[in-house]
């Protein structure tokens, strides 16, 4: 036996492998959460030029110098921290790998780590992966606000916690955590001397006039918490691979940068020069894009209800949980298998945003960054779910 043990506790990507199985069967792909559109003409011009001005070789391995400045200040205007580019932020390929090394460089084996759940698949084997022992809180999805129990959340903390993971917008139930329940995370971090380490890559994607707050602009938080985010889901380039995550503490930064550097030495040189130029969108662009996605969101929405499926309306983000029971007794991964094969239309199982499968049998996710000419094909797709895979 050559594999090691660490690569025995979790499995595949499920929402990998639904995109596989979607492509099998020529489906509609609403598993894997990127836009079947382009993203804006600007950036693509950008990544041209980058390319022709010559940037083929690395960049400094925490990041273009420009790139990093712009994040630090599109931090200020947006999140409202000052930050320092040189000291406090590291480019990575996506926020994947940002999550990857930052809980490589502050977590020992046998730390603890709280993750609320649902949760995005990778939280889980990040934690495993770094030696953490993960400590779950519960969204409850019948809940308008995707609700948690305070009391929950406190009995999660000890002293052994080192930091909890954060993801608002909330991927997959769409949840925006309120200023309320970051005051009260903030508060136990500063209590068990803990760390947040927060992915915010659908900031800008909020709805019902909504707002986003980030932990770190908190009282006490800022030296406290690691931000991460990338071009991905605010751009429309999920391709590229080009995300960072910000520390105010210089010694996380360190680690993190530590931790990078051998992972993946930097992200790709050209694509973070055109990244200057998308973090200089004026704020009527993410104005724009929030009221574009909230549109599809409410498509979505009437799409899934005419269909049979009990949907969860989502406040930010581009995901829809439903609850399918009312249209069949298999359990979610019998069913999304059969929605993808026999009516073309391809999800995420439920059970994969929960450590313990059971609790997400009920369930499927779709995504619906897509072109409404797309979703109308969603549409009639699913008009015949009921007899197709009903029962």
């Amino acid at each position: 036996m050559f594999t090691a043990a660490r690569v025995g506790l979790f499995t595949e990507s499920v929402i990998r492998e639904m995109t596989r199985l979607n492509n099998l069967h020529n489906g509609i792909n609403l598993a894997q959460g990127f836009p079947d559109f382009d993203p804006p003409a600007e950036l693509i011009e950008a990544a041209v030029r980058a390319l022709n001005d010559g940037y083929h070789q690395y960049a400094i391995t925490w990041g273009s110098p420009r790139l990093r400045q712009v994040v630090a200040e599109k931090f200020a205007w947006y999140n409202g921290v000052e930050v320092d580019p040189e000291r406090h932020i590291t480019v990575t390929c996506g926020a994947t790998e940002a999550m990857m090394a930052t809980l490589l460089a502050v977590v020992d084996p046998g730390d603890e780590v709280v993750i609320f759940e649902p949760f995005y698949e990778n939280y889980g084997p990040d934690a495993l992966l770094s030696g953490a022992v993960p400590r779950y809180v519960q969204l409850h999805l019948d809940d308008p606000g995707f609700a948690f129990d305070p009391a929950e959340l406190r009995d999660a903390f000890s002293p052994k916690t080192k930091a909890i993971i954060l993801n608002t917008p909330h991927n997959p139930t769409g949840k925006v955590f309120t200023r309320g329940e970051l005051e009260l995370i903030a508060d136990l971090c500063r209590t068990f001397d803990a760390l947040a380490v927060t992915d915010e890559v659908y900031e800008h994607i909020l709805y019902d006039g909504i707002g986003h707050t980030s932990i770190a602009a908190q009282p006490g938080m800022a030296e406290r918490t690691v931000t991460i985010n990338s071009l991905s889901k605010t751009y429309s380039v999920t391709g590229w691979r080009v995300g960072w995550a910000i520390a105010r503490d210089p010694a996380v930064t360190v680690g993190i940068r530590r931790a990078h550097d051998f992972l993946t030495v930097g992200a790709a040189a050209p694509l973070q020069e055109a990244g200057v130029t998308a973090l200089r969108f004026p704020p009527a662009y993410y104005r724009g894009l929030a009221a574009m996605y909230e549109e599809k969101r409410n498509l979505m929405l009437r799409i899934l209800g005419k269909a049979g499926f009990r949907a969860f309306t989502p406040r930010g983000a581009y995901y829809i949980m439903t609850d399918f029971s009312g249209l069949s007794g298999d359990d979610d991964v019998a069913f999304a298998h059969r929605l993808v094969t026999d009516v073309g239309v391809a999800t995420v199982p439920g059970s994969s945003f929960y450590h313990a499968p059971a609790l997400g049998r009920p369930y499927v996710r779709f995504a619906f960054p897509k072109r409404e000419e797309t979703l109308t094909r969603v549409a009639e797709r699913l008009h015949r779910v009921r007899e197709v895979v009903g029962g």
